[in-house]
């Protein structure tokens, strides 16, 4: 295998030291030294005669530092060879160590006991494909696809299947080579000790050794077995129960075994059932025939024909499948949603041309949606070849997973919103910004100007847009303070008596003493207005909506919904209507951004996801609970605060804006929003440097005689970000004021803005009088 095609691309040094010994080796050079030298010895002019020599020097000096490099290089990879065939001498596992085409160095005893052959060298030429060719299938590619992983990752393992079952190659990088470990047991006990059998297991050998043993049979012996024959009474075959002897004494349990390879078998030991352990008992016997120990086994069972036909199914298999399966009836007609055809499963278990794993199915006549784990395991029997399929329940098992997917795409697409959002935020700056220019210079009588307007209006609903997406993925900048939301729900309800309508009533409740939470007054009012408006689209024959407000206190934690509420004091609001309700199909994804059940054209899909990333970036929780043709209840739960409400100080007059006076450094990467803001600033007279990056900025800054009274500057830039290189100019100009802005804040930014004294934020999109109010407010 080609070396190259097994290490990383990137000019590394040892590439690099590579290039050098070829470019430097003796029969290159030598002869252009003697060249050099007779040159200096038959040139009659002194100058070049020195020169050449001097070169001729230079260049012996060169080649012996590249081969005293490469000879010390060499000595340390012997050295860590040496090392790790001191780990790897005793260990029972086989393993090898190669250089990157794969020759052997060195392979330990057990290596040697199962492959043959002694040490490789660069001499005989050994390679590893030449020790394991034949032991599993395509050991070239298998070789080379580990060795190209893990020269890029470090390390990497496959389960492989070989004639004795499976296995597991690994392979580890070390410095000059890989080390290569073929373990023929971990693959294969791996693969069983991962399924989710928790019943009494051994691995036994053909001669009765105990190969391993599960924890759930050390647990029942209370020790470590080494042969079979220490557990069970001399005649004891498969399906008899055997009094064996626990930690808690004689327990009679049903024996079983079935072939898993070549000389190997797995042996479980099931409890009995009652009936058959009570007769067990009280005959005082070791050994009992157990004909009804099919039917009474504690896992589900189905005795299957090589192509699939049902022979028989106990009790616990009719209850997990809702069906007593007839004569003659298919595995392929009672469970379904395999990824292929059953039969063709079965198929490859009966001629052992596939691992036993456990595959996960549902069960077709069960109601509700009921899934199975299946597990096949091929018994002979002296009529032939038979297959019985474990079955166990895995419901559960299957809805943490879809609970866990639909997690991750909630993650993914918020995510994707707030990345979308921080673009659409630039444009939108650039664009508003640029039209607020173009009004500045056209008035109203011109015929232009209801154009511009228009766009400015269709640019500020796209911010509120993007504001939605923004709330949904929680990367909004939330201004929170103590807010008592008795005044809020006063304050608000007059606003959504007018937004109702007057076929729908509105009730407010709330006690007279209610805790003071944390949260931001206007998203918080939006997050209402939200959830109202829906309850008011809900009731087009008009209804009551009632907005209910309480303390609650939660002694124990309460699980809902794929999230845990933590036990303490919340102010819990609810809003209820009398509506159509929600499907319970479809209210799982109601806070899913763009899913609506409203017609086209009457809703963006985005309320009750602005809702949901609101009351979580607040640090709370929201539930929805709906029955059809009654009507739905949100609930919110927001965390109490203690403390007193601040007073509240008179809004302060905006100052007027007029002619400003300073030096501002504007540090904007994108070139749009940097052209906008820079001529708005300098239309307000404000003389304004610019830079695209922090690199640059810091770069100008280092000019002593350069005076910046204030900076305005990106928060997501390429290379250094804004609070990062702000807090580097802050040690050499620590009075400067800065301005920070975003289309969105990141995570933390908050604290890291708080550690840079003088410093505001201004959320993107901004206008031009935004924009210069702040400059103003900041150098004024």
């Amino acid at each position: 295998m080609p070396e190259a095609a097994l290490e990383p691309r990137a000019l590394t040094f040892p590439r690099l030291m590579r290039l050098g010994r070829s470019a430097l080796h003796p029969l290159w050079l030598l002869p252009l030294v003697a060249f050099l030298v007779a040159v200096a010895v038959l040139t009659l002019d002194p100058r070049l005669s020195i020169a050449c020599l001097l070169l001729a020097a230079g260049l012996l000096l060169a080649m012996g530092g590249v081969h005293l490099a490469a000879l010390a290089r060499r000595m340390r990879e012997r050295r860590l060879r040496r090392q790790v065939a001191a780990v790897v001498a005793c260990d029972a596992i086989p393993a090898f160590t190669t250089d990157a085409m794969g020759r052997l160095h060195y392979q330990n005893a057990a290596a040697v006991a199962r492959f043959g052959g002694g040490e490789g060298g660069p001499g005989r030429e050994t390679t590893l494909l030449q020790r394991l060719e034949g032991h599993f299938a395509s050991p070239s590619s298998t070789i080379y696809r580990l060795q190209r992983q893990a020269a890029a990752e470090g390390a990497a393992r496959e389960e492989l299947s070989t004639r004795a079952g499976t296995a597991r190659l690994s392979v580890h990088r070390i410095t000059g080579g890989f080390l290569w470990r073929f373990d023929e047991t971990a693959g294969d006990l791996a693969a069983r000790t991962a399924e989710p059998v928790s019943l009494p297991r051994l691995i036994v050998n053909a001669r009765g050794k105990v190969l391993s043993m599960n924890r759930a049979m050390r647990n029942l012996l209370g020790r470590e077995a080494t042969q079979l024959d220490e557990l069970l009474p001399p005649g004891v075959v498969a399906g008899d129960v055997a009094m064996i002897e626990t930690a808690r004494g004689q327990v009679p349990h049903v024996f079983a075994a079935c072939e898993i390879a070549a000389g190997r078998q797995e042996v479980f030991f099931l409890p009995a059932p009652e009936p058959i352990a009570e007769r067990a008992t009280r005959n005082g016997t070791t050994c009992l025939p157990a004909p009804l120990s099919f039917e009474e086994f504690p896992v589900g069972l189905l005795r299957l024909t090589d192509h699939g036909i049902v022979l028989g199914a106990n009790r616990l298999a009719r209850e997990l499948l809702h069906h007593t399966p007839s004569q003659g009836a298919r595995l392929g007609d009672l469970v379904d949603g395999l990824g292929r055809s059953v039969s063709d499963w079965i198929g490859d278990c009966a001629a052992g041309r596939t691992v036993a794993r456990p595959e996960v199915v549902r069960a077709v006549h069960a109601t509700p949606v009921s899934y199975l784990q299946v597990t096949l395991r091929l018994m002979p029997c002296p009529s032939g070849n038979e297959l019985f399929a474990l079955l166990h329940d895995a419901t559960e098992l299957k809805t943490l997973e879809a609970q866990f997917v639909q997690s991750q795409k909630m993650h993914a697409i918020g995510q994707l919103a707030g990345g979308v959002a921080h673009d659409f935020n630039n444009l939108l700056t650039a664009i508003s910004g640029h039209c607020d220019l173009l009004l500045l210079r056209h008035d109203k009588g011109d015929p232009d100007y209801p154009d511009l307007v228009q766009i400015h209006q269709n640019a500020n609903r796209a911010a509120s847009l993007v504001g939605q997406l923004l709330a949904f993925s929680r990367k909004q900048t939330l201004q929170l303070q103590l807010i008592d939301l008795r005044d809020s729900l006063t304050d608000l309800g007059h606003l959504l008596n007018r937004l109702v309508g007057e076929r729908v009533r509105l009730v407010v409740a709330q006690p007279a003493e209610l805790d003071l939470i944390r949260a931001d007054p206007r998203q918080l009012e939006q997050v209402l207005m939200n959830l109202v408006v829906n309850a008011r689209d809900a009731m087009p024959a008009g209804g009551e909506i009632r907005i209910e407000a309480r303390n609650e206190d939660l002694l124990a934690p309460i699980s809902r919904d794929r999230t845990m509420v933590p036990a303490g004091r919340y102010v819990v609001i609810r809003i209820k209507d009398e509506g159509q309700g929600i499907p319970p199909e479809v209210i799982g994804k109601i806070f899913e951004p763009f899913f609506t059940t409203k017609r086209a054209g009457e809703g963006t899909g985005l309320g009750l996801s602005t809702a949901y990333g609101i009351v979580k970036q607040t640090g709370g929780f929201i539930f929805a609970d709906s029955t059809p043709g009654v009507g739905t209840t949100f609930s919110l739960y927001l965390p109490a605060h203690e403390g007193t409400l601040p007073q509240r100080a008179p809004e302060p007059s905006p100052p007027a804006l007029g002619p400003g006076t300073g030096i501002v450094l504007l540090v904007e990467d994108e070139a749009p929003v940097r052209a906008f803001a820079a001529r708005a600033l300098r239309l307000r007279g404000y003389t304004t440097l610019e830079a695209e990056s922090g690199e640059e900025a810091l770069a100008l800054l280092d000019n002593p005689d350069l005076s910046v009274d204030l900076i305005l500057s990106d928060v997501i830039m390429p290379g250094l970000d804004g609070p990062g290189w702000v807090r580097q100019a802050r040690e050499v100009r620590p009075d400067v004021k800065v301005i920070f802005m975003s289309g969105y804040a990141e995570d933390g930014f908050s604290e890291a803005q708080a550690r840079i004294p003088n410093s505001v934020f201004l959320q993107k999109p901004f206008s031009l009088n935004k924009l210069t109010e702040t400059v103003q407010s900041l150098l004024s």
